[in-house]
C-alpha cells in the first residue's frame, strides 16, 4: 500500500489565530505547510524561522500566483474573508476560512458561487463542534432523546480589556469586525442554529457600555428558530477582569442540558430520559497545546484532520460553505434588528 500523498496547505494571515493553524499543520503529519502570507514582514519572518524558513510573502497576490497549495488557509481580519476566498478559487484553490465565514449573506453566497464555479472546496472552521461535550449533545438530538426542544439559552459573557481594540487595526471597527456577535459569539450561535435550525424571528439591543470602538460590548437578543424553539442571547465583553461563562442551556421535552465553562467545553447540567452520562468519565474539552503553540480553546486539530480525510477519501463531516453561511445569517438578521430605529 503506497503511502499517503501529504496535503499542502499555505496560510494567509500570521496573527494570533493564524499562529495556531501554523502549530496544528506542524503537528499533523499528513500536512505540509509550503508558504505562508502576511502584509506584516516581520511576523512572517518570525513565523518562517519558527517552522523551518518556510517561504513567505507580503503579497497575497504573489502567494496565490506562485505557488501550488491544495488548500489556502484565510486566516485574516473578517472583512477580507470574502475577497480573498474568492480570488483563491478563481485560482482553483481549495479554500479553509476562519470564522465568520463573512460579514453578510451576500458576501457568503458570492464565496460559495466562486467556489462552485471553479470546481474547488470551501471549509469553513467551526471547531467546537468537535468539543465532547456538544458532540454528545448533537447526538442525543439526532436520536431523538430530548423530544421537541422548547427553549434555549446561551450566554457569552467574556472580557476584552480596550488594549485588545486599541493595539489592533481592525478589531472594534464596524466594517473591519462587523461586531462581538461575528467575533466572540459566532460558534455560539452556528451551534444554536445547528441543532434549532434557522433564525425565523429575532428581536435585538445592543450597547457599547466599557469601551471606546465602534461596534457593541454588550446586546441582548430573543430568537425564533425554524423547530418552534425559543431562544435567548446574551453576549459581552464588558465582563470584569476576565472570562466568565460561555454557556448554552436546552430544556426540551425529555431533557435539560447545560454545556458551560468559558469555551463550551464542559457539561455543567445533564439530564436526559434513558440517555445518562456514563459513570466515571470525564466530559470536558482542555485547552490544546500545539507543539510550538498553546491555544486557548481545542479541536483545530480536528477541523484539519477531518478536512485531510476529505481531500483523500471524498469524505467528510467538516463545515461547508452554505452550512456556514447559516450563522452569518442569524448574526445579520439579529444586528438588523438591533439597529431597526424604533
Amino acid at each position: 500500500m503506497s503511502p499517503v500523498k501529504k496535503v499542502k496547505f499555505a496560510i494567509a494571515g500570521c496573527g494570533s489565530i493564524g499562529k495556531r493553524h501554523l502549530a496544528v499543520l506542524d503537528a499533523e503529519p499528513n500536512a505540509e505547510i509550503i508558504a505562508i502570507c502576511d502584509i506584516d514582514e516581520q511576523k512572517c519572518k518570525e513565523q518562517s524561522a519558527l517552522y523551518g524558513n518556510i517561504p513567505y510573502y507580503t503579497s497575497y497576490e504573489k502567494l496565490i500566483s506562485e505557488t501550488k497549495p491544495d488548500i489556502i488557509n484565510i486566516v485574516t481580519p473578517h472583512a477580507l474573508h470574502a475577497p480573498m476566498t474568492i480570488q483563491a478559487c478563481n485560482k482553483g484553490f481549495n479554500v479553509l476560512v476562519e470564522k465568520p465565514m463573512a460579514l453578510t449573506v451576500a458576501d457568503c453566497m458570492a464565496m460559495n458561487a466562486a467556489a462552485d464555479h471553479n470546481g474547488v472546496k470551501l471549509w469553513v472552521v467551526k471547531q467546537n463542534r468537535y468539543n465532547v461535550p456538544v458532540r454528545l449533545t448533537k447526538d442525543a438530538i439526532q436520536k431523538g432523546m430530548l423530544g421537541k426542544i422548547f427553549m434555549v439559552k446561551c450566554d457569552v459573557l467574556w472580557n476584552r480589556y480596550q488594549g485588545y481594540y486599541d493595539d489592533s487595526p481592525w478589531r472594534g471597527k464596524l466594517k473591519e469586525e462587523g461586531g462581538a456577535l461575528f467575533t466572540q459569539a459566532s460558534h455560539f450561535i452556528d451551534l444554536l442554529v445547528w441543532w434549532c435550525g434557522d433564525v425565523v424571528d429575532v428581536k435585538a439591543k445592543i450597547h457599547t457600555y466599557n469601551h471606546v470602538i465602534e461596534t457593541e460590548d454588550t446586546g441582548n437578543a430573543v430568537l425564533t428558530f425554524s423547530n418552534g424553539a425559543t431562544g435567548s442571547l446574551n453576549w459581552t465583553t464588558s465582563v470584569y477582569n476576565k472570562n466568565y461563562e460561555g454557556s448554552i442551556t436546552i430544556i426540551a421535552e425529555k431533557g435539560t442540558i447545560k454545556i458551560g465553562g468559558q469555551y463550551l467545553n464542559r457539561i455543567e447540567y445533564w439530564d436526559v430520559l434513558g440517555y445518562p452520562l456514563q459513570e466515571g468519565v470525564e466530559f470536558i474539552d482542555k485547552p490544546n497545546a500545539y507543539g510550538k503553540y498553546q491555544g486557548t480553546s481545542s479541536n483545530h486539530d480536528k477541523v484539519i484532520e477531518a478536512i485531510i480525510g476529505g481531500m483523500h477519501a471524498d469524505d467528510t463531516n467538516i463545515v461547508e460553505g452554505f452550512e456556514g453561511m447559516r450563522s452569518v445569517d442569524a448574526i445579520e438578521k439579529i444586528y438588523a434588528s438591533a439597529r431597526k430605529p424604533e
